[in-house]
């Protein structure tokens, strides 16, 4: 449904993206994974045709995101990063506007959004400007749902929302896949890459791995310790100096340390702290997350 071919965009100096591929499948739901300046609201403003790439090309449902922009904007519904509805309308005004704007009305595809407007509804007469973070993403997307798209493009629809909201955001999105609707959504919650059916890590506009988010996991190509200690900055410091370390980063209260693959033990690691003076700690073998993966693709990115 998605096909993007070496797409390449700069701005000035600074290369947004750089002879990016990848293709999504009809009814899949895929995710984009990359911090701030990664190059994921580029690509996406691409395949929306609201942006002109310097090279490559792109197509959604086989049509060109240059050549065919009407057509693109037809089949595929948009939710930028930025809340776009229009704040003095209520919300039953901006979801009519964008079902007339597409030459169909609300009941016509009110089984589309049925699930997520009636959250919003005992609202409908309220300003979109004046509703909460977690309201407003549903308004967004009751109205980029409202003329029945194929494709669901949605550029960090999470962001800025409490917890629960993201969670209720995600069970939606599985509940559109069942639909058979196609979805591009892209965060830079590593934790919601689980989530998807598969994912791309992409960090200053280059893609450092297309999977699925187990089959990333299960590649992890180096040896992951669980430390735990009291002093995590001194711990850190010491493990740095540590032979054959790939790198050493704090998850929470939880040191996660790799290192070469089969080099070192629990033990040996726990000698070298010991001769440093460390004595309150514990060590465990753990299993990598996809932040895990993309921080060690980060550094061998820089490295490179």
């Amino acid at each position: 449904m998605i096909e993007v071919n070496e797409i390449h965009k700069h701005y000035g100096d600074v290369i947004a993206l750089e002879k990016v591929s990848l293709s999504v499948n009809k009814g899949e739901l895929f995710g984009l994974i990359g911090p701030d300046g990664a190059g994921k609201t580029s690509l996406m403003r691409i395949l929306m045709s609201l942006l002109l790439p310097e090279g490559g090309a792109a197509s959604m449902s086989g049509y060109d995101v240059v050549k065919d922009y009407k057509q693109v904007r037809l089949i595929t519904g948009y939710m930028p990063g930025r809340f776009s509805l229009y704040p003095d309308l209520t919300v039953e005004e901006n979801l009519k506007f964008f079902a007339t704007v597409f030459g169909t009305t609300i009941q016509q595809n009110y089984h589309l959004i049925k699930d997520i407007y009636q959250q919003i509804e005992p609202f409908k007469d309220r300003r979109a400007g004046k509703l909460s973070g977690g309201m407003k993403q549903k308004l967004a997307l009751s109205c980029a749902l409202i003329h029945k798209p194929e494709i669901l493009i949605l550029d960090e629809p999470t962001t800025g929302v409490d917890a629960v909201s993201r969670k209720e955001f995600w069970e939606m999105l599985k509940r559109l896949k069942e639909m058979g609707i196609t979805i591009l959504v892209s965060t830079p919650y590593m934790d919601e890459a689980s989530k998807c059916d598969r994912i791309a890590l992409i960090q200053k506009g280059q893609l450092m791995s297309v999977e699925t988010p187990q089959a990333m996991i299960k590649s992890f190509p180096e040896d992951l310790w669980a430390v735990r200690t009291r002093k995590i900055y001194d711990t850190s410091k010491y493990l740095e100096l540590l032979p054959a370390l790939i790198s050493v980063n704090s998850f929470g209260q939880v040191l996660h340390l790799v290192t070469k693959k089969g080099v070192h033990t629990s033990k040996s690691i726990g000698q070298f702290l010991s001769q440093k003076g460390e004595l309150d700690y514990s060590i465990e073998p753990s299993t990598a997350t996809i932040e895990d993966l993309f921080i060690l693709l980060m550094n061998h990115h820089k490295q490179n």
